[in-house]
């Protein structure tokens, strides 16, 4: 299972890529995005065209189309994602899912990003959480119960590493923060 794409435009990019690792798109059985914003599922559709199957989470399914306006201003192609040909999934059958798939691990809402983030909790102790604001930033930004809510969810699972969207991955400190 893929999580995130890039935006749309970069298949060519996504292709070597993937090719470095040694994977190639029929490997992908399933791909979901942390969110429906343009850096993280612009490849989706492309992907889904070629058979991959797309995970949506039942907080996502409003979102799904909410880069399509912003692919038109900027003058791209991408075909609209169609949610009836996706599983959606309540996030009570995510680790079912997961398991089913060969993934210890679930799917959790982190949603002070945008109402459509999740983050992907696996037992060997990775979270992938998108975008999610840095724990560091609840220092500056105390009042921001929403972030603090999230990260109390994702250190809730005890994480060794987080893995964000835009940063390097971090290592846990002792105690559960960031390090």
């Amino acid at each position: 299972m893929l999580v995130d794409t890039d935006f749309a435009g970069t298949l060519p990019l996504f292709y070597k890529a993937i090719k470095a690792v040694g994977v190639c798109v029929p490997n992908i059985g399933y791909v979901m995005a942390t969110h429906y914003h343009p850096d993280h599922m612009g490849l989706v559709s492309c992907l889904v065209e070629q058979g991959v199957k797309l995970v949506v989470m039942e907080s996502q399914v409003s979102c799904v189309g909410y880069s399509d306006a912003i692919f038109s201003r900027a003058g791209l192609s991408v075909a609209p994602i169609s949610v009836s040909s996706a599983v959606t999934l309540p996030f009570g059958e995510s680790r079912s899912f997961l398991s089913s798939l060969g993934i210890a691990g679930e799917i959790i809402t982190t949603p002070s990003h945008s109402p459509d983030s999740v983050s992907v909790m696996l037992d060997s102790g990775e979270a992938i959480v998108g975008d999610l604001e840095p724990y560091s930033y609840l220092a500056g930004y105390s009042s921001n119960t929403a972030l603090a809510s999230d990260w109390s969810r994702v250190l809730s699972y005890s994480p060794s590493v987080i893995y964000h969207a835009h940063a390097n991955a971090v290592r846990m400190a002792g105690g559960g923060n960031e390090g």
